[in-house]
């Protein structure tokens, strides 16, 4: 009966005391007397017990992940994914990830200022932030640059948002990014991908036309090149009538010709 009555009393003990382990801290909450309230120093790593009207809230302090996803495999099991519209109204949708850790010195500022734990922070407060954030910044962009080069830059915007108005109250947001690819309405996708496309075609047609421009206009200063050369040769040999003679007799193979209808044997007399 002695040792019943010893192993009841342990397990209540257990069950009124709380467990901060490695990587967490607690904040102690007294709901009666002169020190109601939330205490401003956390607890560190250890076990304490649940006096009366006190309880204790733990957050981890390490770096937490999450994704809002449209899947039941992550988050939770209906579609969390971020819903969001470009300055056209074009609706989009996209699966968000966050890494994230509370900051233990300011971890009972955070509990004071939303009074839940860090799944409540999650699904709450954090996605409702991230949400707006996204939603703001995607506003002022159209939806050929969201789904394109604006889509980095609009997540990083997004992540600087949330972590500003979080960081005074103790949670650190690390990251923020796309989990998965920005989905857009099926004729939407197939206009951004044959305006792309029109696109490379038009650049395409752009190098070849400056590649025949280019070979065209080299050919051009090639015979430009020889027709001037070629001038200054007739005018050398006007100008030197030796010249000429000597140019034919490096071209000659000194065979005389067998027939001769009259003038001077060639070179004969040359001096």
């Amino acid at each position: 009966m002695k040792k019943a009555l010893l192993i009841g009393a342990a397990a209540l003990c257990l069950v009124a005391c709380t467990q901060v382990k490695p990587g967490h801290v607690a904040i102690k909450v007294n709901q009666y007397g002169s020190g109601a309230g939330v205490e401003p120093v956390p607890y560190g790593v250890g076990t304490y017990f649940n006096t009366f009207g006190t309880s204790y809230e733990v957050y981890p302090v390490s770096t937490q992940n999450y994704t809002w996803s449209a899947s039941k495999n992550e988050g939770a099991d209906g579609d969390e994914s971020i819903r969001f519209q470009d300055q056209s109204g074009v609706d989009m949708s996209a699966d968000v990830g966050v890494a994230f850790h509370v900051d233990g010195q300011k971890a009972p500022i955070l509990y004071q200022k939303w009074r839940t734990e860090v799944d409540g922070l999650v699904t709450g407060p954090l996605r409702n932030a991230v949400r707006n954030a996204i939603v703001t910044r995607a506003s002022t962009l159209p939806v050929e640059q969201i789904y394109g080069p604006a889509k980095s830059q609009l997540i990083k915007a997004a992540e600087a948002d949330v972590r500003a108005a979080f960081a005074p109250y103790g949670l650190d947001v690390e990251q923020l990014y796309w989990a998965s690819g920005i989905r857009v309405p099926d004729a939407v996708s197939k206009q951004i991908t044959n305006r792309v496309a029109n696109e490379n075609a038009a650049l395409a047609a752009q190098a070849a036309v400056a590649t025949a421009t280019a070979e065209a206009n080299a050919q051009r200063e090639a015979a430009r090149g020889k027709a001037d050369a070629m001038a200054l040769e007739a005018t050398a040999l006007r100008s030197n009538p030796e010249m000429a003679q000597l140019r034919a007799i490096e071209k000659w193979d000194g065979t005389l010709p067998t027939t001769m209808a009259g003038g001077a044997v060639p070179f004969i007399g040359v001096k």
